[in-house]
């Protein structure tokens, strides 16, 4: 078993060549470049769409994220394009789809995905009062721990959560940043709730990093049409020389 050091500040960079062999079958994949530990006792919040700040990348470095999953027409096909070109991302779960499709939540996990949570039934959070908002992400929480690691539980094995539609409030912020879970905005996105086809999805998406250089990056494994895009996104990545970060929780980081 191989251990992942934790340093003092909480953030470890670890050179992902250091603990996976090259891509099987794919000599020419993306990969993935390190791993970078998360905590949320000195990064509470990132993703500079909402906050003030973001995981500390260098240029050309991204992580990428899926919310709204897991879906049965689209997530399996994402999970084949990242593996074929082992790429790790984060994806954030819905607990209604979690319970109705388990084996692909399980799927993530066993093929070294960080997962975090994203509520159950995706309601605009800060729309509800504290109480009931707090309730909705627990019963989110409890399913996806159910399903992946087998116990129904409000404390996250990996602590990461998204607000759907980014639609946060102060107060449930600060009880998260309380509850040691970090809260993941986003640096940039493909915009892929509005319908295009993969074409126009992939040259958007392809600009908007070009100019931000790096950063956090939102997709949704929910959509076809990205599915049918990550592909030849993750191949153009490569081309245009782009790094990816897989992010764990300092928890798990063993």
């Amino acid at each position: 078993m191989i251990r992942i050091g934790i340093v003092s500040l909480t953030l470890a960079f670890v050179p992902f060549s250091a603990i996976a062999a090259p891509c099987p079958g794919n000599p020419d994949a993306l990969g993935t470049e390190r791993v970078l530990t998360v905590d949320a006792g000195s990064t509470p919040r990132v993703g500079r769409k909402q906050f003030p700040t973001t995981l500390p990348l260098q240029r050309k470095e991204l992580v990428l994220t899926f919310d709204d999953g897991p879906w049965p027409t689209t997530t399996p096909k994402i999970l084949a394009a990242l593996k074929h070109e082992c790429v790790l991302a984060t994806f954030f779960l819905l607990g209604r789809n979690v319970a109705a499709h388990p084996e692909i939540a399980r799927r993530e996990l066993a093929d070294g995905h960080s997962l975090g949570h994203h509520s159950y039934s995706h309601p605009l959070l800060n729309h509800m009062a504290q109480a009931k908002a707090e309730a909705e992400i627990d019963r989110g929480i409890a399913e996806d721990e159910l399903v992946v690691y087998g116990k129904r539980r409000s404390e996250p094995t990996t602590p990461f959560f998204r607000f759907p539609g980014f639609a946060s409030s102060p107060a449930l912020l600060d009880r998260l940043q309380a509850r040691h879970v970090v809260v993941f905005g986003a640096d940039v996105w493909a915009s892929d709730w509005v319908p295009m086809t993969p074409a126009q999805e992939l040259q958007l998406i392809l600009g908007r990093i070009d100019r931000l250089g790096s950063g956090i990056v939102l997709l949704h494994d929910t959509k076809s049409q990205t599915a049918a895009m990550l592909p030849a996104f993750l191949r153009e990545l490569k081309r245009r020389g782009y790094h990816i970060v897989h992010i764990v929780a300092a928890a798990n980081s063993r």
